[in-house]
């Protein structure tokens, strides 16, 4: 039976339409109209939302967890109350993020992350829908690391990610690399060639150094200002480049702790309406309130916004609609555009751009619904609703 969804305004999100007409059936859009194009189909479960918006689901490319449970840990239940969360927030998809532990242990977290994204392939139930991993180390910076421990970082290894590929079933997406390491330029090329978004990060590298890996294969970069060189006039470091660069696409964690706004509305200049993608880089912690919670293998403190491990930053409870209300009021930017960055931009890095991201006729069936102002009304997945209360 096909489903029919109405509303004031739906953003696809590059194009608008007033009073749209947003017919569904078997997991896939048919039509994207207005009222005065389209007629609602014979017979079809129609759900009205009347002065809302409509857009396509949100997209979080860097996240390790979130009510109470870390994804290199959680068990189905576990992860059935992280998807659950995010799709109350509007997220319905993701990379799940791994943070560097032992070996073993990321090993072992991989296969559970290749088995669970199988089985999701097969049922859309109203929880948000895993893309693929996001490997957030082993191959990154000492000097940059954060909290990443620093005696499980490794040197990059063509080997160690042809292991690392093999647990996951090559369900990788994403990888942050270090292009400043030894042998780094080689490992991005490879895993670039295996379709996996290298993206510079957690870095020290020079200008040079990040241009030379952005040559072999890196095309986005990982929580800008976060984890790198910061910038100067006479070296402008891995920063210089990543602002610099038109075609690099870049992420940012839009929540005021770790990025101020000033800073944010810069990062927005220099990347525009199409290379600037929001992540929430949320952990465990996220929806719990205060206290102590997991990150891989180590314990992170949660005061209100802040997440803290021996003093530093380690991870947010930021979610994705925050983050995109977040850009509307530090940048004064209208919805439309802040929905793009955690949309069709972070679908684009995660190289599923022909069915997610977006609302057009043959991309999943994924709409969030939003007020006005970027709240999350519901979450819609071909004729189920997740509401979010």
């Amino acid at each position: 039976m096909q489903t029919v969804v109405t509303a004031s305004l739906l953003f696809t999100p590059t194009e608008r339409v007033q009073d749209p007409v947003l017919v569904m059936e078997d997991g896939r859009i048919v039509s994207v109209a207005s009222r005065a194009e389209a007629e609602i189909p014979a017979g079809a479960k129609v759900m009205d939302f009347p002065g809302a918006v409509l857009a396509p689901g949100f997209v979080d490319i860097h996240v390790h967890g979130g009510a109470g449970h870390d994804v290199m840990q959680a068990d189905d239940a576990a992860m059935d109350q992280f998807e659950a969360l995010l799709a109350k927030h509007g997220v319905t998809s993701y990379c799940p993020t791994t943070v560097t532990a032992p070996l073993d242990l990321t090993l072992a977290a991989l296969d559970r992350l290749a088995q669970r994204m199988e089985r999701a392939e097969k049922r859309r139930d109203g929880l948000a829908q895993p893309l693929g991993m996001h490997l957030e180390g082993p191959f990154i910076s000492h000097v940059k690391r954060g909290v990443h421990p620093p005696a499980e970082l490794r040197e990059p290894s063509l080997e160690l990610l042809e292991r690392m590929w093999g647990a996951a079933r090559g369900r990788v997406r994403l990888m942050t690399v270090a292009p400043e390491l030894s042998a780094a330029r080689e490992l991005i090329a490879d895993a670039a060639r295996r379709g996996v978004c290298v993206s510079i990060g957690h870095s020290d590298a020079s200008f040079e150094q990040a241009q030379q890996g952005i040559a072999a294969g890196a095309r986005h970069a990982t929580h800008t200002f976060n984890a790198m060189r910061g910038f100067d006039h006479r070296e402008p470091g891995i920063l210089g480049a990543v602002l610099g660069d038109a075609d690099l696409s870049a992420d940012i964690i839009c929540d005021g702790v770790h990025v101020h706004p000033s800073a944010v509305k810069i990062f927005l200049k220099a990347k525009g309406t199409a290379r600037a993608v929001l992540i929430t880089d949320a952990i465990s912690a996220t929806g719990c309130g205060d206290g102590r919670f997991r990150l891989g293998g180590f314990e992170v403190e949660v005061k209100g916004d802040r997440c803290e491990h021996e003093g530093r930053l380690a991870g947010s409870v930021l979610t994705m609609d925050r983050a995109v209300r977040n850009v509307m009021d530090f940048a004064g930017w209208e919805l439309q555009r802040a929905v793009r960055l955690a949309t069709l931009n972070p679908a684009r890095v995660a190289g599923v751009a022909d069915r997610k991201g977006s609302l057009a006729p043959g991309k999943d069936a994924d709409v969030v619904v939003l007020s006005a102002h970027g709240e999350v009304m519901a979450t819609v997945y071909d004729g189920r609703v997740v509401e979010n209360q």
